[in-house]
């Protein structure tokens, strides 16, 4: 493993024990995104491209019917049905971490704020650089939408997904909210 994969797989968002763990793959406009978690939670989402694409560890079983309802609830999202995510989650984090993603969970579909509103959001409005690295951590993207955090200047800023699917993910709730989010390219 090079150092860069040494670096980056520390980043990745941590994930149940394998003895634990179960995957399942959804079919996304994004591509296949992973799906893993155990019988009572969902812990992880991971894109198929991106700076934080995860495999399933040897360990991991797959069961797509663990996974079903996360599934039909992030294919609805995708097909306009959904604006609101109902699903049991678990996150590994500091208390930190989980004031950023419960702050974010907060942010309505179609809108977007900046690192240092949700900065101010949680209370730390210094602390804009550690926002963004737990923004950057969080192991569920789209149901904890960390992309709907953009820079003050209204430009897209690193998503673990890559730019272009925060930039998918952004004008689809544009187009089914009628906002404007982004200024168009």
């Amino acid at each position: 493993m090079s150092s860069e994969q040494t670096k980056r797989s520390r980043r990745l968002p941590p994930t149940p024990s394998s003895a634990t763990c179960a995957y399942s793959y959804v079919e996304s406009p994004l591509g296949p995104l992973l799906l893993a978690g155990d019988a009572a939670d969902l812990h992880l989402i991971s894109f198929p491209k991106g700076k934080q694409v995860r495999t399933p560890d040897p360990g991991w079983r797959r069961d797509d019917a663990l996974f079903a309802s996360a599934a039909a609830q992030l294919r609805d999202y995708f097909d306009g049905e959904l604006e609101r995510f109902d699903l049991s989650l678990r996150t590994a984090g500091t208390a930190f971490q989980t004031a950023v993603w419960t702050a974010l969970r907060k942010i309505p579909l179609g809108q977007t704020i900046s690192y240092a509103d949700l900065a101010r959001r949680v209370g730390k409005p210094t602390a804009v650089r550690a926002v963004g690295t737990a923004n950057g951590a969080n192991p569920l993207p789209i149901v904890i939408p960390c992309h709907r955090v953009i820079g003050s200047n209204g430009s897209l800023t690193g998503f673990g997904g890559g730019l272009d699917a925060k930039r998918f993910l952004l004008d689809h709730e544009r187009a089914l909210t009628g906002t404007t989010i982004l200024p168009d390219p």
